[in-house]
């Protein structure tokens, strides 16, 4: 199948002046090939710079006119895949009538694939579009260039365009920064919530509406759900694979737009969809690792090269000393391992952080439970909810039982103490009421540190 750029254009607009498309406020350039690119800094899969020729923004509307105006996918069956919503929003403005082009994010993994190949067989328009978030070295996650390359191959398989955003300058500006800054604070941010919330589903859906398609789709294992008071987040099927967590903050504009196709299905269900369509991602592991952070070189390296590491001082909670870590900024909350604490003692954990006095707090297990966790945001999704909500505290985590009110979470019974910086959501009916983000507990603050020896970090 042709490119869809070589489709759109003859070559007619040419322009010396460099233009912004009125709508996303991007050039439009040709590609390194000469082709014309409506999508602004588009990158293909094997390049990574532009010509400096531009033409002018009449070649998105074309683009545009040209997506609602053709199907040039057909909406029939692939073999083996039943052409069905299932797992999708129940929400009729999603399923009835003609089926739209839909702009599916496909991050080069097995759910992606199965969400694009789901659509195309139900009937949507689909182009598959793979972010190119992070630049430097990547050996987990996401973003490594093998994985830019497995979604373009089963883009081919399945005979749909693919292409490829840079979205860098925004990753670096609303994700990575932000990461090495909570760490810098003592705060444990969860940079997969942020990628969401900024990328998939704000700078991506921007996109998508400035080229004219009218919903976009992810392979995440979720839910979007109608009730009387408009769409919201709900659990996948698979407990085990349920990514509701990570999807808490999507408002109601959003969820309109959103196809979530794999919210009905177990993972062994897509997997066995993917072999069943000989697509080469259907045995590719799960990525869950911090796509910026290596192995090769880990979270210290990476920190260490942005701003620095300060070695601290471990206290009790009298303020006594009891041990030394070489970076404060790598310490968590409830962390046990790596608190350079002597053997033959109880478990100890760190219960609180402080960078600016260079100093981690440990305490007992019993130390670690609490019955208030403060937050510094919250959000619900509607009228808040009178009682209790189920609340969970991490993307795979149990829910506890607890009350929100007045920027508290009063839980049921003792909660082990959640890292600042943590996302908290509650659910009713396993479906998203609320969300935040767990703050610090200053009540745990230590005496002065009592040591008569001079601080050095260990080696």
């Amino acid at each position: 199948m042709r490119g869809l750029c070589d489709r759109l254009d003859t070559g007619t607009y040419r322009g010396s002046t460099a233009l912004e498309h009125p709508a996303s406020d991007e050039l439009i350039k040709r590609d390194d090939q000469g082709r014309w690119n409506p999508y602004g800094d588009l990158l293909s899969a094997h390049t990574e710079h532009h010509t400096n020729r531009y033409v002018s923004w009449m070649s998105v509307v074309r683009f545009t006119l040209a997506v609602r105006a053709r199907r040039w996918l057909k909406a029939e069956r692939i073999a083996g895949v039943e052409p069905t919503l299932v797992g999708m929003s129940v929400d009729p403005a999603h399923t009835a009538g003609p089926k739209g082009p839909v702009m599916v994010a496909m991050s080069g993994g097995v759910d992606s694939s199965v969400a694009a190949a789901l659509l195309l067989g139900a009937g949507y328009e689909v182009v598959g579009v793979t972010m190119k978030l992070w630049g430097g070295p990547s050996d987990t996650g996401c973003c490594a260039v093998s994985d830019v390359d497995d979604a373009r191959r089963v883009a081919d398989r399945l005979g749909v365009e693919h292409h490829v955003f840079n979205f860098g300058d925004d990753f670096e500006r609303d994700v990575v920064a932000p990461y090495v800054a909570d760490h810098a604070k003592g705060r444990t941010p969860n940079p997969c919530i942020e990628c969401n919330r900024h990328l998939k589903f704000d700078r991506l859906l921007r996109r998508a509406e400035a080229l004219g398609f009218s919903m976009i789709a992810t392979g995440h294992h979720a839910r979007v759900v109608a009730t009387a008071d408009g769409p919201r987040i709900g659990r996948g099927a698979d407990g085990a694979k349920d990514q509701s967590y990570v999807l808490h903050m999507l408002d109601e504009a959003v969820l309109r737009r959103l196809l979530l196709p794999l919210g009905a299905m177990t993972k062994a269900e897509v997997r066995g969809i993917a072999a069943g369509l000989g697509l080469r991602t259907a045995a590719k592991p799960e990525s869950q690792d911090v796509c910026f952070i290596t192995n090769q070189h880990g979270r210290e390296a990476f920190l260490g090269d942005r701003i620095g590491l300060s070695p601290a001082v471990v206290v009790d909670r009298s303020g006594a000393e009891v041990g030394r870590v070489d970076s404060v900024e790598l310490v968590t909350v409830g962390q046990r391992k790596g608190l350079g604490l002597p053997g033959g003692t109880d478990p100890h954990y760190a219960i609180d952080i402080d960078p600016a006095s260079s100093t981690v707090t440990v305490g007992t297990a019993e130390d670690l439970l609490v019955e208030v966790t403060p937050l510094e945001s919250w959000t619900w999704t509607g009228a808040a909810p009178a009682g209790e909500v189920d609340l969970q505290c991490s993307a795979h985590g149990r829910p506890s039982p607890g009350v929100v009110v007045e920027g508290t979470v009063s839980w049921r019974d003792p909660h082990r103490r959640i890292a600042p910086g943590q996302s908290v959501v509650a659910y009713r009916d396993d479906l998203v009421v609320g969300g935040g983000t767990a703050g610090r507990d200053s009540c745990v603050a230590p005496k002065p540190v009592r040591s008569a020896q001079p601080y050095t970090a260990l080696r």
